[in-house]
């Protein structure tokens, strides 16, 4: 057996948000966001309910005036009659302490609070609006996340630390001065939240930048500095492959150094796109790491001069389209499908032997090759497909494999 893979998991403290534990040593939790008006009822329902089906074990939402705080509980209401469980974590800035005290429904429906030390209030009203969240928290037995972010820093933090390190023999750059802020916010206030009588199994942290060596850096210090379970983040990553690269760049790194137990992937959308590409995108960096398996993933050749037909690349789409669609019925009758391998090849340079390392793998006529393309299970060649019909006969014995492998499992 082979030694290569991540790093033992940093450990730290197990925090219950609904019925999902995260830390602990407990499977690195997937997290998304919302993007709708929160106080529009069916739309924020309908979203929550669109992460939760492609994957997000978390799911926030926007908490930011009196309407979208009477909105939670309905909210909440709704979903549990579609039957969509998942915890729902409200985003305060600013108000939060307002918000909780004037719709106790909002703060009872919620499974989890975030705050941000760097806008939670400011000048002497700072401490009392965190000590009115954190009080809210501790009274509806809920956690916390203390989300540090470098684009909404507390401002008096920077300055004392900024006036500190002007009186260090050596000064820190100013870069790192930023990564210490940032740390030491976090830290601080967790610690602050503790003293106010948070118990410390309920606090989660964060400290979120945009750039991938930063980001890198700061975690590498937020983990060596507590023993907190972490939130992993790359903020405003961006849009298409640029967030996808970005975010991956980073949290791959810190993953694979045992660091993050939740995750959430801050893409852009695209106009009209659906926000599920984030929970997607987190669940596939997870799984091609071998941290956790979600799908079926298909493994398929770039394709070069032998394969100048597209037909090996439309296979490749509809299978992992298919084995996508089918999974919300396939993880409930068939457990364990989740770790099935799939292989569609372009031609007979790797093909076979790619095919051969998959539990179903299929090798594609490259131009010029004799039109067959044989389908290999468990390592094994057990037919050859030709003509027409490649593409259904295919996912036909997928489908047949799937039934036949883990359906007995499953009875």
């Amino acid at each position: 057996m082979s030694d290569v893979g991540a790093r033992p998991r940093r450990r730290s403290l197990a925090v219950a948000v609904g019925k999902v534990q995260v830390g602990g040593g407990a499977p690195i939790v997937v997290q998304s966001m919302t993007n709708t008006d929160t106080a529009d009822v069916e739309a924020t329902s309908r979203q929550v309910a669109e992460l939760w089906r492609a994957g997000s074990e978390i799911v926030r939402i926007t908490v930011n005036n009196p309407e979208s705080a009477a909105a939670v509980p309905r909210i909440r209401e709704r979903l549990d009659m579609m039957n969509v469980p998942v915890p729902l974590v409200g985003d305060f800035h600013y108000n939060g302490d307002r918000l909780l005290a004037a719709e106790p429904a909002c703060a009872e429906a919620l499974a989890k609070y975030r705050i941000n030390p760097g806008n939670v209030g400011f000048g002497k009203k700072k401490d009392s609006q965190f000590a009115a969240i954190v009080e809210k928290a501790i009274e509806y037995g809920k956690p916390v996340r203390i989300g540090v972010n470098w684009g909404s820093l507390d401002q008096a933090l920077a300055a004392r630390l900024m006036d500190e390190n002007a009186a260090r023999a050596e000064p820190w750059d100013a870069a790192r001065v930023l990564r210490e802020a940032l740390v030491v916010s976090a830290i601080e206030s967790a610690g602050r939240a503790v003293e106010i009588g948070l118990p410390r199994d309920r606090i989660v942290l964060s400290a979120k930048v945009s750039g991938v060596q930063e980001l890198i850096a700061v975690y590498r210090d937020l983990a060596a500095r507590c023993d907190w379970p972490l939130h992993l983040g790359l903020t405003e990553a961006g849009m298409g492959s640029k967030g996808i690269v970005a975010s991956s760049a980073a949290l791959a790194v810190l993953l694979q150094e045992g660091i993050g137990d939740t995750i959430r992937i801050s893409l852009t959308p695209e106009p009209g796109a659906p926000r599920t590409l984030e929970v997607v995108v987190a669940q596939e960096l997870l799984q091609t790491m071998g941290l956790r398996a979600f799908t079926p993933l298909v493994t398929a050749c770039p394709g070069c001069g032998r394969t100048t037909s597209e037909f090996f690349q439309v296979l490749a789409k509809k299978v992992q389209e298919h084995v996508r669609a089918q999974m919300p019925v396939w993880k409930l009758k068939y457990p364990g499908v989740e770790n099935l391998s799939l292989a569609v090849m372009g031609c007979v340079v790797n093909g076979p032997g790619e095919s051969r390392h998959a539990d179903i793998g299929i090798s594609l006529p490259g131009t010029g090759e004799a039109p067959a393309a044989p389908v290999f299970i468990d390592g094994q060649k057990a037919m050859t497909l030709r003509g027409e019909g490649i593409a259904e006969e295919f996912m036909a014995v997928i489908d047949d494999y799937v039934a036949r492998r883990w359906g007995r499992s499953a009875a």
